[in-house]
């Protein structure tokens, strides 16, 4: 999902794409590529954050001290920024997630590791949640917007991975011949974390709002519940009693 970028801001047209006359140079712009893009992604983050999903990509250069020109060199339109931003915040949601997971002592508290490590990095910053894991409408519906189709499918990937990080566990203790629930329950797993924890995220402060901890074991409750009914008899790791008590 990289994108092409280019040269140094200030370089000459006639320098993009010629060999390199000293040996080394191209590498010297490519690192200066890659971390002048790393810097825009980290200040649009920060504006992001700050300034909510919609902010305009004027606002997103003026906090970079850049212009919007600069930003659409670099990522084409607002929707190559979401997917760049995309790339990066999935996989660092994706590598807390898997950390959670190994940690685990259980397949229970496994499952519950990995709920709580998806809403804490989205409760983190809602803001940009929202930027990298929206897919702007008009674009997307209409097939035309390349960038849209790649966050779209970056997002789509990284649910892949977190529901194959869920069977993993789940596959050592399900009873035989319950092939069924690991192609199907995996996804259905996931589709019920994310509605329950986007409407979690945007709902208002309140006494009723459960904490990030109850949500947490809320949504694992659920799941669990549902996923222990099928578990091998003599497996005491999915019993209900031990785990949901």
């Amino acid at each position: 999902m990289n994108f092409p970028t280019p040269p140094p801001e200030g370089a000459a047209a006639h320098d993009v794409g010629a060999a390199p006359a000293v040996d080394g140079r191209a590498a010297r712009w490519a690192n200066h590529r890659e971390e002048r893009r790393a810097e825009l992604i980290r200040s649009a983050r920060k504006a992001i954050h700050r300034l909510g999903a919609d902010v305009p990509m004027e606002d997103i250069a003026a906090a970079a001290s850049t212009s919007k020109s600069v930003f659409y060199r670099y990522f084409r339109d607002k929707s190559g920024l979401a997917a760049a931003m995309g790339e990066l915040v999935l996989s660092q949601m994706q590598e807390r997630i898997a950390q959670a997971a190994a940690s685990a002592e259980s397949p229970y508290e496994g499952l519950r590791a990995m709920v709580r490590a998806y809403l804490a990095m989205a409760v983190r910053s809602p803001n940009v949640y929202e930027f990298v894991t929206r897919v702007p409408a008009g674009a997307a519906a209409a097939g035309t917007n390349a960038a849209a189709q790649e966050a779209g499918a970056a997002f789509g990937t990284f649910f892949d991975a977190v529901g194959a990080m869920i069977e993993a566990p789940m596959r050592r203790h399900l009873a035989p011949g319950t092939q069924a629930t690991l192609d199907y329950w995996p996804p259905a797993a996931i589709g019920l974390v994310r509605a329950a924890g986007e409407r979690w995220l945007t709902a208002p402060d309140s006494p009723a709002k459960p904490s990030l901890e109850d949500m947490a074991g809320m949504i694992a409750d659920w799941l669990f519940a549902g996923i222990a009914a099928q578990a091998a008899p003599l497996s005491p790791a999915l019993s209900p009693a031990k785990e949901l008590s």
